[in-house]
């Protein structure tokens, strides 16, 4: 898969413009169609295999399948996509020091599967964001998604005037696009999966992203345990948690938990992950304390 280049600058200020306005914004055609069959090859064996869902929220006729950076390696990929990290990092950066994966779910809604509950994404946190934005779903589309088959349901602005578990289903819309397109959505913003009415599945992938301090919804060092992890690119590893989270959270040994990946794993000291105006305060205050 051939990526494009990273994302300029006015691509960038205009998806965020729409993305903050309405609460999730639709990418047309980000997948080529060699990329989009061999994306639903790659899924299509897990699909399969794997029971349907049990539960009013997950879907009774609902097929999900996490886990997906290292049984359909496409979506590595996919999570490294140059203009949606670019546009994730810019929405959550107000809320944290650096982003994480929260999740990569394959979603196959079948025929007959009822509405899915309204719901926000942020509500699995027992906390109010009071204002931020903490996590951030893209909805990559694997098949095309329609108004029969289930296109997600999207309340616009709801991640400004927050709404109840009840909203009004008049006021919702679908997001409606073609197979290879994302539907990007902040995780503030009440949707739901559609109803599939039609005689064909309809089938997506998500990827979350999430505040770097947050307990995600796929535990990634489960799901990507060391001898999975330390195969992944870099920045992939930083991805899934393998980094500090500045000041000091989430050290290994003392150390950047990248470290844990080595082969070499050293027995070092313990070493300072500070952001440069709390190091600078500190050497400040340490500083005024030798006068």
């Amino acid at each position: 898969m051939t990526l494009i280049s990273p994302t300029s600058d006015d691509t960038l200020a205009h998806d965020l413009d729409a993305l903050q306005h309405d609460g999730f914004v639709v990418l047309d055609d980000l997948l080529t169609a060699y990329d989009l069959r061999s994306l639903a090859d790659e899924l299509e064996p897990w699909l399969l295999r794997t029971p349907r869902c049990e539960g009013d929220f997950h879907g009774w006729s609902t097929t999900r399948v996490n886990g997906l950076l290292s049984k359909a390696p496409m979506v590595q990929q996919l999570a490294l996509h140059p203009r949606i990290l670019a546009l994730a990092e810019a929405v959550l950066a107000p809320a944290c020091d650096c982003i994480r994966l929260n999740m990569t779910q394959a979603i196959r809604i079948h025929p007959g599967q009822k509405a899915q509950a309204p719901h926000r994404d942020e509500e699995m946190w027992p906390a109010d964001p009071s204002g931020q934005v903490w996590s951030l779903n893209v909805m990559w589309a694997v098949s095309d998604f329609t108004e029969a088959n289930g296109a997600t349901r999207l309340w616009p602005r709801s991640h400004v005037n927050r709404l109840g578990r009840s909203p009004d289903p008049r006021e919702a819309i679908q997001g409606v696009m073609r197979a290879g397109s994302a539907l990007i959505y902040l995780g503030g913003l009440t949707h739901s999966g559609g109803a599939n009415r039609s005689d064909g599945d309809r089938t997506g992938l998500v990827i979350g992203y999430c505040a770097g301090w947050l307990r995600t919804y796929e535990e990634q060092f489960l799901a990507y345990p060391r001898e999975v992890a330390r195969n992944f690119p870099i920045e992939l590893q930083r991805l899934i948690g393998f980094r500090h989270h500045r000041p000091n959270l989430g050290n290994w040994e003392g150390q950047d938990p990248i470290a844990y990946l080595r082969d070499d794993r050293p027995c070092g000291p313990h070493r300072d992950a500070l952001p440069p105006a709390i190091a600078a305060e500190l050497k400040a205050v340490m500083a005024a304390a030798d006068d």
